[in-house]
Formats: structure tokens, C-alpha cells, sequence
């Protein structure tokens, strides 16, 4: 069985081809992504309409180089499938009406596909697969989540964000410091080069006695940080003392100013109260369910310190972690067209031959 995959749920468009026999593990013949970063970096952010358009403009230049890739017709594709949710309304629809239009031209079935569902069974397309059942941490853009998997469409909810997600902490932050859109990748390259002890930055529902997520605290205190180190700058050029707190108002206009130790100390403090929640978090989720197998999926899970300190404290604890390769981090096609192989495997869903679509642009996971 061959499977067209297509995402298009926010900045970047994704096309694959993945290849299935009997039950075995999916093959990825050929993927090919086109990311917005460059368009969107002028507004600081993505811009949904502008999105939508470049969308339009990609995703059949991007399908014809995945078939001339993978060296198939686009004739001897059995199945289509896309991106139902969740994501920006314009992008889905995007994808979706491709999909289902390819779909009626081909006389074949397609499959809508839940994005985090491709993003948490996107370590199946690594050299070092998992097996089932394990604890899933996805920690995409806009989503942080803890998960038991039992199987495919086995999903049990054990933890969430119940404000920012990790992703929006990273980026938000890294705005506060100057480093423009996307910040999070900035911010982990700066926080190389600083010391994570360096300011005492919040861990919020650290020991909460749960496994949710809260990181709009975190964001607050970075800007507070940022406030005192501006302002203490500016007194030391003017003479006069450093402040002793940070009066409501204050600007970070001039951080970029500040000496570059002091900037990389504070990406450093803001990258390790992110890694250390979800660290503790993780490995409490853990040892609450006595899986052994940890996998983590998402644009997140790329971040260098957040691999070292799970495989650090996994080994301690003699648990598997398992990771996408880093290119299937982001959203990409690939994990799409694996989510819905799997799922037809599985069973648990038929594609259908009805191109009448819709999206869910809000679309919880364990709703599956």
C-alpha cells in the first residue's frame, strides 16, 4: 500500500511517501518540506492568510518532487492522506482540499490524520523504533503534552499545559531578548554558550503533585530578569547605583546592548527551567505508570540540553528514549502519511472514497 501524506497545518508544507506491507513497520520512500520561517520573520510571527496563499502555491510542486523522488506515478497511489487538525482553519483547508481533489482524480480513498498523532508516531520512522506501550512527551509549537500509548489510537491524556506550551515559552522569551522569529532555535544556540545557574528563574508546577505544564509564569519572570539587567545598564553608564527592584514599566529596549556573557547567561537560566520541568515531569509520568519506554515528538524534542538531560536521567533510571530523527522533528509530511498507514494497519480507521471535507482546527488527541 502506498500512502500520499500532506501537512499543512501552520508554516510549513509537507509532502511524503511511505510505502506499507502487511504489518510491518511503514517504509519512508521520499519527503520533501517547504518551510515559511523566511516570509513570516518580517511580522514576527506566523500570519495565517499569508500562510494559507504560500500553501496554495507548494504543496504540487512539493507532491511532484516526492514522486519523481521516491521513483513512483502518482497513479499507483492507494491512499491520500492529510492534516485534519488541529492547526490554523486556512492552512488545513489548504491540504485537505488538495487531498481530497487528488483523491476523486485518482478514484481513491483518503484519510484525514490528527497532527499530534503524526508527531507521536513519528519516532516509528527512526532507525531505532519503539514498541508499544510507552509514555509519550510531545512538545511541539503550541503543545506540551504527557501521554500513555498503549497502540495505535490508544491514547490516554496524564498531563497538559493549562497556559503556554514549551515551544511558545522558548519563542515568547527569546522575543523578550531581541532574538527575533523563530526564537526558540536562537535561544537554544545563545543558551550554549551561557551558564543555566546563572539567574533564579521560576520552575512553575515543578512539584504540583500532577502532571500538568505551566509556562506563561516562566515568561513574566524572563521579563522581569530582562527589565533588572537593562536597567542596572543603564545606571553603571550613568554612574549611579543599579536599582534594587525593577519598577512596573520597565523596557528591555537595549538588551541586545547588554554585554553578550550577560545574554547568553539569561537564554542559559530561561532553556534550563523548561528542560528541568519537562525532565521531572516526564520521568514522573514515568514511574507512575512503570512503562520503561519514553518517547518524545515535536519541534521540542530537537532541543540539544532537553535530549541530554532525558537520556541522562533515563539511563539512571534504565528507561528507552526514543526520538524522531532531528530533520522529522518539525511538521513535515513524512509523519503524516506514517500516522495514517498505521492507523489502516491497525484497523481502527478505513479511508474512505468521499471527498466532502472539513477541518478541526481544535482537535484533542485522546478525543480519538
Amino acid at each position: 500500500m502506498l500512502v500520499l501524506g500532506i501537512e499543512s497545518s501552520c508554516d510549513e508544507t509537507g509532502v511524503a511517501l511511505v510505502q506499507c506491507e502487511g504489518q510491518a513497520i511503514p517504509t519512508l520512500l521520499s519527503h520533501a518540506l517547504y518551510s515559511q520561517i523566511e516570509m513570516h520573520q518580517a511580522f514576527g510571527g506566523v500570519v495565517p492568510e499569508l500562510a494559507s496563499r504560500d500553501h496554495i502555491r507548494r504543496v504540487l510542486p512539493l507532491t511532484q518532487e516526492v514522486l519523481s523522488t521516491g521513483d513512483r506515478l502518482l497513479a499507483q497511489v492507494d491512499v491520500v492522506a492529510y492534516t485534519r487538525g488541529p492547526g490554523l482553519a486556512g492552512a488545513l483547508l489548504v491540504g485537505a482540499g488538495v487531498a481530497c481533489a487528488l483523491g476523486a482524480a485518482l478514484d481513491k480513498p483518503v484519510l484525514g490524520v490528527h497532527h499530534l498523532e503524526g508527531h507521536l508516531l513519528s519516532p516509528f520512522l527512526s532507525v531505532d523504533p519503539p514498541e508499544f506501550p510507552f509514555v509519550a512527551l510531545l512538545v511541539s509549537g503550541g503543545h506540551t503534552q504527557l501521554m500513555r500509548v498503549d497502540g495505535v489510537g490508544r491514547y490516554a491524556l496524564l498531563g497538559e499545559t493549562i497556559d503556554d506550551a514549551a515551544g511558545e515559552a522558548f519563542d515568547k522569551s527569546a522575543k523578550l531578548m531581541g532574538l527575533g522569529y523563530p526564537g526558540g532555535p536562537a535561544l537554544a544556540r545563545m543558551a550554549e554558550q551561557g551558564d543555566p545557574a546563572a539567574y533564579k528563574l521560576p520552575r512553575p508546577l515543578l512539584n504540583s503533585g500532577n502532571l500538568d505544564f505551566s509556562f506563561a509564569g516562566l515568561k513574566t519572570a524572563v521579563l522581569v530578569q530582562a527589565q533588572r539587567m537593562v536597567a542596572a545598564d543603564l545606571a553603571m553608564a550613568a554612574g549611579e547605583e543599579p536599582p534594587k527592584s525593577q519598577p512596573n514599566g520597565g523596557s528591555t529596549a537595549g538588551f541586545d546592548a547588554l554585554p553578550m556573557v550577560q545574554r547568553c547567561n539569561l537564554a542559559a537560566s530561561t532553556q534550563a527551567a523548561i528542560v528541568d520541568v519537562l525532565v521531572k515531569k516526564s520521568m514522573t509520568a514515568l514511574n507512575e505508570t512503570g512503562l520503561q519506554r519514553l518517547v518524545v515528538a515535536g519541534g521540542v524534542g530537537a532541543n540539544r540540553a532537553l535530549r541530554e538531560q532525558l537520556n541522562l536521567n533515563c539511563a539512571k533510571q534504565g528507561v528507552r528514549v526514543h526520538y524522531p530523527e532531528l530533520h522529522l522533528c518539525t511538521d513535515n509530511g513524512a509523519m503524516i502519511a506514517m500516522a495514517a498507514a498505521m492507523r489502516l494497519q491497525s484497523g481502527l480507521q478505513d479511508a474512505v472514497m468521499a471527498y466532502a471535507f472539513d477541518v478541526k482546527p481544535r482537535w484533542p488527541l485522546d478525543g480519538l
